[in-house]
């Protein structure tokens, strides 16, 4: 894994731009703003040559300036799903039609009677994730990423979903090592990695902030235009999941969390920065944050006085500063992305979310294990 200091990557790339459309707290706030904004704008596959690979834009979808989403196909003729680039899970999967849950009725479902290539089997499976839980079948059909085609790839299809109530995705695309699918489904970046489709097993994550455009997921190198200053690469604890020791965590000099070393994952999927209550507590104490509901509020003029919190990762300080843990809601208030993390190990455990992402280029390498 490798974090450094922002903005693009190079030769044998397969890269796929993620363009950012409006919040949905500035879509509600809109006038005359069309509810069907995602039909009104469809996806178009956009293929151009760049140093002897294929070059393909996704639109991202922003939904609460939280989820970063592309598109892919699945099946013959291909049908789209938005799904989100999951860098804590494993597992790729999509609603069905046979998914009554109401979660399922608002999203794409996969009408596996109109692929030719679609496969079906009889294992079943089922994941929790922080937001919801899912329950589904292993198929097998064509599954795109922009120029990046895998056949006979399999996949979870949804039969029951819950918790995912207002979530805009279809599905998730897990790119976490294969020994943590749930479904025990090879995952589609192992299987191109391993049928050669990508020239380097690695891939990167540029994420957009506030109304910029250009969020970009790449698979097969690193365009390094996207970046300023040099690549920081961190080993991870262990091959086989995206977590790294974490030094310290700092405020004003004084360390508020991880005083022995910690653990922290480089999740994708979540919007948050996530840590032991205790320590999440202290952090909201420290920023004069108090609760309401779910969320922690501040005034929305501490963005400008609150302290940067420093993750000191490598030996390698990576400052986190108020304009991008405070965010606002649809109300025009302030709250904190800090939030527990409720785990059964008595470990100092954090997740590194799309707060941390946003300020520092990524890149996952698993042919290194960093």
């Amino acid at each position: 894994l490798v974090l450094l200091g922002l903005v693009a990557f190079s030769e044998c790339v397969v890269k796929i731009p993620l363009r950012r459309v409006k919040t949905m707290r500035k879509t509600l706030s809109g006038k005359n703003m069309p509810n069907n904004f995602l039909k009104e704008h469809p996806y178009r596959l956009s293929h151009i040559s760049f140093r002897g690979s294929n070059l393909t834009t996704l639109p991202l979808r922003n939904i609460w300036d939280i989820f970063y989403m592309g598109i892919i196909t699945i099946g013959t003729p291909p049908q789209e799903f938005q799904v989100v680039f999951d860098t804590a899970s494993s597992d790729l999967w999509v609603p069905s039609i046979f998914c009554n849950s109401s979660t399922c009725s608002t999203h794409v479902r996969f009408k596996h009677r109109q692929s030719s290539t679609f496969r079906l089997t009889n294992k079943t499976f089922g994941i929790t994730y922080g937001s919801g839980r899912m329950k589904g079948v292993v198929v097998h059909d064509t599954v795109r990423i922009g120029d990046l085609v895998s056949t006979d790839q399999p996949f979870g299809l949804s039969v029951a979903e819950y918790g995912f109530e207002g979530r805009r995705f279809d599905g998730v695309l897990g790119l976490n090592y294969p020994n943590i699918s749930f479904s025990k489904a090879i995952p589609i970046f192992d299987k191109l990695k391993n049928e050669g489709a990508i020239s380097e097993p690695v891939f990167a994550f540029y994420l957009s902030k506030d109304e910029q455009e250009g969020s970009v997921v790449m698979f097969g190198g690193v365009d390094h235009r996207y970046y300023k200053g040099e690549l920081n690469w961190v080993p991870l604890i262990q091959a086989g999941d995206w977590s790294v020791h974490v030094d310290r965590i700092t405020m004003k000099g004084e360390v508020i969390g991880c005083s022995d070393g910690c653990t922290a994952m480089v999740d994708t999927g979540s919007s948050h920065i996530q840590g032991p209550g205790r320590l999440i507590d202290n952090i909201h104490k420290l920023i004069g944050a108090t609760p309401r509901g779910s969320k922690y509020y501040v005034s929305c003029s501490a963005v400008n006085i609150l302290p940067s919190i420093i993750f000191t990762i490598n030996g390698v300080n990576y400052p986190v500063p108020a304009r991008a843990y405070i965010l606002k809601d649809f109300t025009g208030n302030c709250y904190t992305t800090f939030k527990e993390k409720r785990v059964r190990i008595s470990t100092d455990f954090w997740i590194l979310g799309e707060v941390f992402l946003r300020l520092y280029f990524s890149v996952f390498d698993r042919g290194n294990d960093r």
